[in-house]
Order: C-alpha cells, then sequence, then structure tokens
C-alpha cells in the first residue's frame, strides 16, 4: 500500500480485515517494523479517536508520532498563483515537501467547509499533500471521506456477525448542527464491498452522492428499514442536494430500543445522547459503539502496516 486516501487503495479487503483482528491479538507482533520511522499527523480540525486511535496504532509498530494542530499554528495557502500578502504564510508547495523531510508517513485530517460543494469535492487540502508529498499519506478523515472509519466498521461488523449475509442499515438521526457525509459515504462504499444486505433510510431530501450509493436500497419509511436488521449504524448529515443544508429536524428519526429491535448498534462517536440515540440503546448490551472505537487503534495500525511494509 503506497497511500490509504481512500478505500480503493485496500488491494484485499478480506485478507486486510483478517490481518486487523489478528494485530487486535498481538498488537506488539511488529513492534520493530517502524523502528526509526516517524508518523506526522496533521491536524486542520479536533480529533479524539482519530488522533489517539492512529497515535497508539503507529507506536504499536514502533515508529515515532509528531502531532501538529496546523490552524493554530498558521494558515497554509493551497491556490496555485494567488498573491500571498494575506493572513497566510506558508503554501502548500513547500510545506507538505518540507513535512515529507521530518516524516515517513503523513496523516492528514480536514473537513469541508459544507458551503462550496465543489471546492469540498476537490479535496483540495488531502489532494494538495499527495500532489507535493514525498511520502506516503493517510486520510484521518477528509471533506468527503473517512475510510479509517470505515474500516474499523468493517472489522467490527466482521467480528460480531452470526450469517454469512447479515442485513446492515444506515439510518440518518437529528442533529442541531449541520454535519458532513464523510462518514456515511465511506461506510456504504465500504458495505458494498463486504458480503452484506446494506440499506440506507433518511428522510426525503438526504440522500448522498449517487456515486457513493449506486445501486443501494435507500427506503425513506425507516420502521421498514429496520425490519431484522442485524447492524444498524445511525448517523446524521446535512443535505448533499441542498448542500450543507438542515432541512428536517424530526426527532421521530432518533433511535430508540423499540426501533432497534435485535440489531447491533453502531456509531462512530462522538453521538448526542437523546437527540440521536436515546440512552436506553447506548447504554444498552446492543450499542457496540466503544467496541468500534477499539477497532479504530487496528484499522490505523493494519493500514500502517502494510504502507511500512512497502517503504
Amino acid at each position: 500500500m503506497k497511500n490509504y486516501t481512500k478505500i480503493k487503495d485496500i488491494s484485499n479487503l478480506s485478507e486486510t480485515i483478517k490481518d486487523a483482528i489478528l494485530l487486535k491479538m498481538n498488537p506488539f507482533e511488529f513492534q520493530d517494523l517502524g523502528t526509526h520511522k516517524t508518523l506526522v499527523m496533521l491536524f486542520f480540525n479536533s480529533s479524539l479517536r482519530t488522533r489517539l486511535s492512529t497515535e497508539k496504532a503507529a507506536k504499536n509498530l514502533g515508529m515515532e508520532v509528531m502531532i501538529l494542530n496546523v490552524n493554530d499554528a498558521w494558515n497554509i495557502e493551497f491556490e496555485d498563483g494567488t498573491i500571498m500578502n494575506g493572513n497566510s504564510s506558508e503554501h502548500i508547495k513547500e510545506a507538505a515537501q518540507v513535512i515529507s523531510q521530518y516524516a515517513d508517513v503523513i496523516a492528514v485530517r480536514a473537513f469541508p467547509t459544507l458551503q462550496d460543494k465543489a471546492k469540498d469535492e476537490s479535496e483540495y487540502v488531502l489532494n494538495n499533500f499527495i500532489k507535493y508529498s514525498t511520502v506516503p499519506i493517510v486520510n484521518m478523515e477528509s471533506a468527503t471521506a473517512h475510510p479509517l472509519q470505515a474500516l474499523a466498521d468493517a472489522i467490527t461488523i466482521t467480528e460480531l456477525t452470526e450469517k454469512v449475509k447479515p442485513k446492515v442499515v444506515l439510518s440518518w438521526a437529528p442533529h442541531p448542527k449541520a454535519l458532513p457525509q464523510a462518514v456515511p459515504n465511506s461506510f456504504v462504499e465500504m458495505m458494498q464491498n463486504l458480503e452484506v444486505d446494506l440499506t440506507i433510510t433518511h428522510p426525503e431530501g438526504y440522500e448522498l452522492s449517487e456515486e457513493v450509493t449506486k445501486n443501494t436500497i435507500i427506503n425513506h419509511n425507516q420502521d421498514e428499514a429496520l425490519k431484522n436488521a442485524d447492524f444498524v449504524y445511525v448517523k446524521n448529515w446535512s443535505s448533499y442536494n441542498d448542500y450543507g443544508k438542515i432541512l428536517n429536524q424530526d426527532e421521530n428519526w432518533m433511535m430508540t430500543k423499540t426501533k432497534l429491535g435485535k440489531a447491533k448498534f453502531m456509531h462512530c462517536l462522538p453521538v448526542r445522547r437523546n437527540v440521536v440515540v436515546e440512552d436506553a440503546v447506548l447504554d444498552s448490551e446492543q450499542s457496540v459503539v466503544i467496541r468500534q472505537a477499539n477497532n479504530r487503534t487496528y484499522a490505523a495500525q493494519v493500514v500502517l502496516k502494510q504502507i511500512l511494509e512497502e517503504l
């Protein structure tokens, strides 16, 4: 693996999931692989699970880790030909090359604007690092994708499924803030590459990009969609077509024990209790959100392992 910026960078998904589960059983088996190698983590946006799990994954492999909160340090310019007489004092062309001299792998986290769809879909932050860096790049969540989270989700479902082809439902839920489509985008893409029966349910107006959903079943009736589900992944996202807007705050879409039935409850966290999901679900044995969060370490570790093996 040369980079991990999208799910398609995984050459063999089933083997990668198996390897991640084996790493979970023996996380220090390859602790010499990253000796004298450095991971630089750049955060254009704040993080809890991604930051800690990726740092732990790197250290499990023997890597040194340096972390920079980019927007707290300086403003980077990404446009070509710009006259830099404003707030930006560093251009990505120099910044990426300089950081590459300090790092063996660079991991980047940068959220969308949720205002300019074309700019967000260009993935200008991530793609400029790919363009100008001279070392591998890992996507720790970008404007349109969160492949590390999706891999952790795949690991979790693989560990817990009792069926050859479980029914997985991605359900929208209300939220007071406009959130990106990155997590649902990557979750849908990942599930499309697993042996699962996938359904997406959301109110009308919250359709994800057709390039993402493809032929996946979409049902605007949440109760119907949830019937006989084995795994229910709940996540809010803002409108894609009416880009970045909140169109609906229907509290009836909150996940409850009654709706969940016998399914396992999944969420990437953080989650707003009694808005997205009721306490009775989160505090039940059906909730696997803590296992998901733990699997973030082994998703990142298997990715870094595959990258290090090719350096």
